[in-house]
């Protein structure tokens, strides 16, 4: 049985605990110190650390440690739909089949009773630049965000066999966390709204309970063609930039989805309106040339443009709901991704697109 490396506080991470990391892959190295670098509380609790070693050695000396969230409402209701323990199955079983920059995973473990934790190196000392929920794309950027959706949706398009042990990313735990956001769709849709000041104009919100007090047919609607392996939280803080390549953090939402829904997350949340506005056709059609490059052909432009407004609907609930529950996102952050997302659904009558 591997040693446990599960513990629940930042000040748990010392040395004798980074100590049974290392010895999961050089025995012979010695960890002589561990630095708290910063701690942010979120969906989970982040911390990121800087490591010395007694000799040289090839493990990365900058680490970013994931545990549940310190935020009680946070953990609440990331512990039931079991997220953490989802991107930890992630990185356990799939990140190697994924064809799109990850962070390198030096640990990863879940313990009945006792938590979980996963264990990255960090992506700055290899160069990479981390995103932020508040950055504004440019059009350049954008366009290797969906040239890398599309090369990762059609590694797994229409293959569900190819997914190892595809059950338990449509199985019991997709079912609780569904359950969980149709139980809890209306309050929180007021919630967020009440809390969104102003950002949200008065005849979307309209819209926005509707749809939550629909949300069950809704889902069904935007879940009936599960074509492919999807990221499902594309927003700006969870992208990286490495060698001129768009990378994806934070899997803790993967599931089999409709590839679409990545794209309208991603353009809703990262571009400027005035941006999406501009170049949101050229991109969705720079979407499907590139998935045809890689011989996808069961696309229609007309059928992807209607299933792209839908999906809009989905990246505005995220943003309100995460507002909603608060403690998950810097607020000013938050409360700019719920502009640029109500923007999206109202310039494109998004809610008009489902059928409740």
């Amino acid at each position: 049985m591997p040693q446990n490396i599960v513990v629940s506080q930042p000040e748990d991470l010392t040395v004798a605990w980074a100590q049974r990391v290392v010895n999961l892959h050089e025995a012979a190295t010695v960890v002589t110190q561990v630095k708290v670098l910063s701690v942010e509380v979120g969906t989970t609790t982040r911390i990121r650390l800087a490591l010395a070693y007694q000799s040289d050695s090839a493990l990365p000396r900058r680490w970013f440690v994931k545990l549940p969230s310190l935020a009680w409402r946070a953990r609440f209701i990331t512990a039931l739909p079991q997220l953490l323990e989802t991107e930890i199955r992630f990185y356990q079983e799939l990140a190697k089949a994924v064809p799109i920059a990850l962070p390198v995973c030096l640990a990863a473990q879940s313990r009945w009773g006792l938590g979980s934790i996963l264990v990255l190196a960090d992506i700055e000392e290899h160069g990479a630049q981390a995103g932020d929920t508040h950055d504004v794309l440019s059009l350049a950027q954008a366009r290797l965000v969906i040239d890398g959706l599309a090369r990762f949706h059609a590694r797994f398009w229409h293959k569900p066999g190819s997914i190892p042990h595809y059950r338990w990313l449509a199985g019991r735990v997709r079912q609780v966390e569904d359950h969980l956001g149709t139980v809890l769709a209306v309050p929180l849709m007021r919630q967020g709204l009440n809390r969104s000041d102003g950002s949200v104009p008065a005849k979307l919100q309209r819209g926005a309970l509707h749809y939550a007090r629909n949300r069950r047919s809704a889902m069904r609607f935007l879940s009936a063609r599960p074509q492919t392996l999807v990221h499902h939280d594309c927003h700006p803080g969870n992208l990286f930039w490495q060698h001129n390549r768009a990378g994806l953090l934070d899997w803790q939402l993967v599931r089999v989805g409709e590839g679409v829904s990545d794209v309208a997350y991603f353009l809703a949340t990262a571009l400027a309106p005035e941006q999406r506005r501009l170049h949101e056709n050229a991109l969705l059609a720079r979407y499907a040339q590139q998935l045809t490059a890689y011989g996808i052909t069961d696309i229609a432009a007309e059928t992807l443009d209607e299933r792209y407004r839908a999906h809009l609907v989905y990246a505005f609930e995220a943003m309100v709901v995460t507002l909603a529950v608060g403690d998950m996102m810097p607020t000013d952050s938050n409360l700019e991704l719920i502009r640029r997302t109500a923007t999206a659904v109202d310039d494109l009558d998004a809610f008009a697109a489902l059928p409740i």
